[in-house]
């Protein structure tokens, strides 16, 4: 009679096992996706019913949302309060904003002790307001911002100790007309929290300026904000800029010694998250903290304000930092006019407008409410952050080109407006050490112009060869671009010119800049120009001169010369003049101009109107030397570049991927099977592919990261999950190098911790698939592992009752493994699940090893798994810099 009892404790035994392996497996049921946002706002009130539930022991989320609101006019402020779902200390770890800029003008998310009101909601633009006590900034959102991820082991504390018992949520609707279909609001935000102690503790501080007038037709007004520090050291990680429609530009920094370190700098017409904050910055006893709002008055009749309605103006910098929980203050501000003296040193990328375009624009302007579909609308802003959390590497196609190219020594790639790439090369021409004379005269003129086609319009997908053109023309080609029109604009280096060449086949060249092979340093002479870069908007185009000359030029669309300018430095005193700037880039979103100084080994930009100097960027994993760069607008934008052989480093030749704002290395790449000789210039495409032309090895490569296989282990069972890329900085959800705000996204922050992950191949049709559906998973596995359970166990009970009662049935209550462990006889001997499971296609012996026979490891379940639990929700601080 025990039997049955016995075999009945085993079956409920395993079928808890099973539970809980779901319950403590951080991967599963996705908990850090986003949820589902209901698209239709009649459903929004039953909706905003189930505000909190816990995903484990550790770890719950809380949905705060306005309760199916209808503000009466436009510029309401609408707050409700909602109280801290724990008597004691709790952190949030995310931020996941539910609202589109279509109804919200923006969002803030307070913390306090006593909110003004607890009914559902109330009027809080009024003198009102939000709380009774001091309210403590927590989150703010506009223009559709994405989600706000935290730090590693960083969290903002609330409940118990933290004086922060009620959530405020205060929501500004600035056109009412966006409710001429009566439709109710339920806009909020999700937080993500854990009652497991962060070792750091979040905050904000905001600089907000409070007295600026912004004159009617004046081009430029500033609002200058900063204030002395004197507190703990903080860890700034992120930083958001909020103006209304008059604002171009707004920059933070940190002024220590005289000199001025940027935190952030962002155009406010872009999405207003969280983005990434120069994590080289630190903020000590001592410093300043400042900030600059640019405005333009222009198409303005009247006097514009700061104030709180949306005809008004703000001007506001948030820094998100982190400091030590010993010394944790939770909201700090400055509002002090900053002085004339201060000022007059701020660097001139702060008086630099960020173009915004107005595709970025109309993206915007048409976002849904629904979180999935803010990732899917918005552009190159929020792909920084999916740079972050992916785990993302440049691996060359060894299968591209398809065919041989035929190339001689590959000296320029450029993409056309079809995003075909083009080849610029030498055909039998070489640059040898008889090409010139000391004068740089060239020598070869005897051979005449290179006869093959020296530039060839190449399918990206497949590398075979659309076009071909430039015969009989060049004789030491460098560098090529493209413009709007698609013509090439070309240097050659033995005629000592600038071309633009038509693309139509004809060879023709519509202009020349330059005398040809005569060398010179002049505003009309070139002495082996390098490169050109092109302003796609005003036509106007930069020059790199070059291999004699140190200096940038800039001349009209006509080919007017306007300006040149040498190397800039952040300190006057020690200029280091170029040394062969050698690529040029225009960053059309920042309106800058960025130079490879090849020798130097640094990357320089400047602002392409003025040329004053804005960043430097030299890394000593550049061995020296920077051949070339190129850039994508994607997030903060990236800088890809490659390095060159230098007589000084015995360096691997390869190619980097730069986030532009915090200056990280995010990859290096380089090819597979041949060698880098001699890297010569870069082109990365719409969809992410970067091409390397190598002038050594003859050839061209090709980079790219399609697909992510991943194993991700769930109830004990691998399954596969196949993550398709758009381009490399499109990823799962937002991305995640590092855990940071805002992101947008790929960084400055170290990369969250995957749960258990490993490399597979496919399996077959029988592999289990993921299937993401909470509570589906766990029900199909238990179904498939019953099924055999049951017939292992009933084959064993009926041969133990055919040898006469020979078996003995050994229990330990304490634990599946003890119950499962210790059925013995002389007919069964020791069963393990794990060799039989192991045994079936399928499954992995992995997991099921720890349901052995042989003993209980119960314990070794519950340790582990606690390290898990939290995994998902902690997050790794930048390193602590001295600077």
């Amino acid at each position: 009679m025990m039997r049955v009892p016995v075999f009945c404790v085993v079956v409920l035994l395993f079928i808890c096992h099973s539970h809980s392996l779901e319950i403590q497996n951080p991967a599963y049921g996705s908990k850090r996706s986003r949820e589902n946002v209901l698209s239709d706002p009649s459903d929004c009130m039953s909706r905003t019913k189930q505000q909190q539930v816990f995903t484990n022991s550790h770890n719950f989320s809380v949905d705060i949302r306005m309760p199916g609101v209808v503000p009466s006019g436009s510029d309401t402020y609408l707050c409700m309060a909602y109280p801290v779902p724990t008597s004691q200390d709790a952190y949030i770890v995310d931020f996941i904003p539910h609202a589109s800029m279509d109804t919200v003008h923006h969002m803030l998310l307070f913390g306090c002790q006593t909110p003004v009101s607890t009914s559902s909601y109330w009027d809080c633009g009024s003198v009102q307001g939000t709380c009774e006590d001091e309210a403590s900034i927590i989150y703010a959102w506009a223009r559709n911002a994405s989600p706000t991820k935290l730090p590693r082991d960083v969290g903002f504390k609330v409940g118990r100790n933290s004086g922060m018992s009620y959530f405020v949520l205060q929501i500004h609707y600035g056109d009412v007309s966006a409710f001429r279909d009566h439709h109710r609001d339920c806009s909020g935000v999700a937080l993500r929290m854990t009652s497991k102690p962060q070792p750091f503790i979040a905050g904000i501080y905001l600089l907000m300026a409070m007295d600026t007038v912004i004159l009617p037709g004046k081009r430029v007004t500033n609002a200058d904000i900063a204030c002395d520090y004197t507190s703990y050291p903080i860890y700034p990680f992120a930083f958001r800029t909020h103006t209304h429609h008059l604002g171009k530009v707004v920059s933070g920094y940190r002024i220590r010694d005289g000199k001025w370190s940027l935190i952030g700098r962002q155009s406010p017409q872009l999405p207003q998250a969280f983005y990434p904050a120069n994590k080289e910055v630190n903020v000590k006893y001592g410093d300043t903290i400042a900030a600059r709002c640019l405005f333009t008055g222009e198409g303005r009749t009247s006097k514009t304000y700061i104030g709180g309605t949306s005809d008004d103006e703000m001007c506001n910098f948030y820094i998100m930092y982190y400091m030590d929980s010993k010394h944790a203050i939770p909201y700090m501000n400055c509002m002090e006019t900053g002085s004339k003296e201060l000022f007059q040193h701020i660097p001139a990328e702060a008086n630099a407008p960020i173009a915004v375009s107005p595709g970025d624009m109309n993206s915007m302007m048409h976002m849904g409410s629904s979180a999935d579909h803010q990732e899917k609308s918005l552009l190159d802003t929020n792909k920084a952050q999916q740079v972050l959390d992916q785990d993302f590497h440049l691996e060359q196609v060894s299968a591209w080109p398809q065919s041989s190219l035929q190339l001689g020594q590959v000296s320029g790639l450029a993409l056309d407006t079809d995003s075909n790439l083009v080849i610029f090369h030498r055909g039998d021409h070489h640059w040898g050490a008889d090409s010139f004379n000391s004068k740089a005269r060239y020598l070869q003129r005897s051979l005449g112009p290179i006869q093959q086609s020296t530039i060839l319009v190449v399918d990206p997908d497949k590398g075979n060869i659309l076009k071909a053109s430039g015969r009989n023309m060049f004789y030491l080609p460098h560098g090529i671009t493209t413009d709007k029109e698609n013509n090439y604009w070309v240097t050659d280096v033995a005629l000592h010119q600038v071309l633009k060449v038509s693309s139509d086949g004809s060879d023709r060249t519509l202009l020349a800049l330059g005398e040809a092979f005569t060398p010179g340093s002049d505003s009309s002479h070139f002495c082996q120009p390098t490169d050109v870069a092109v302003d796609i908007e005003t036509g106007n185009i930069f020059v790199s001169d070059g291999y004699c000359n140190a200096r940038i030029l800039k001349f009209s669309a006509d080919g007017k010369y306007l300006s040149e300018w040498g190397a800039g430095s952040s300190d006057r005193r020690r200029r280091i003049p170029f040394r062969i700037p050698h690529s040029l880039v225009f960053l059309p979103n920042k309106q800058e101009v960025c130079v490879a100084d090849r020798e130097n080994g640094r990357i320089q930009c400047f602002i392409a109107e003025t040329g004053e100097f804005v960043k430097e960027v030299k890394k000593e994993e550049f061995e020296g030397e920077v051949f070339a760069i190129t850039y994508s607008p994607a997030g903060n934008g990236l800088i890809f570049a490659v390095n060159g052989d230098s007589p000084y480093y015995s360096a691997p030749l390869r190619g980097f991927v730069i986030d532009y704002l915090t200056k990280d290395i995010l990859d290096t790449f380089n090819p597979e099977k041949k060698e880098f000789k001699m890297p010569h210039d870069i082109a990365v495409t719409k969809d992410g592919s970067v091409f390397v032309g190598d002038a050594g090895n003859k050839s061209v490569f090709k980079f790219t990261t399609e697909k992510l296989h991943h194993s991700v282990k769930k109830g004990g069972i691998e399954v596969q999950e196949l993550e398709e890329m758009d381009m490399f900085v499109q990823t799962k959800a937002m991305p995640e190098h590092k855990k940071t705000a805002a992101i947008q996204e790929k960084q400055s922050v170290p990369q969250q911790p995957q749960p258990q992950v490993e490399a597979e191949e496919k399996k077959s049709n029988s592999a289990a698939k993921p299937i993401r559906e909470q509570g589906v998973l766990p029900a199909i596995i238990t179904t498939l592992l019953l099924i055999p359970l049951l017939l292992v166990i009933t084959v064993g009970v009926f041969i133990c009752w055919k040898k006469n009662n020979r078996c003995e049935v050994k229990t330990e209550p304490s634990s599946v493994g003890g119950i499962l462990g210790k059925i013995r006889g002389k007919a069964v001997g020791s069963l393990n699940l794990g060799n039989f499971f192991a045994s079936h296609k399928g499954y992995s012996r992995q997991g099921f090893d720890q349901l052995s026979t042989e003993g209980s490891d119960q314990e070794r379940n519950d340790e582990d798994s606690s390290d898990s639990e939290n995994e998902e929700y902690s997050a790794v601080p930048p390193p602590q810099s001295s600077s």
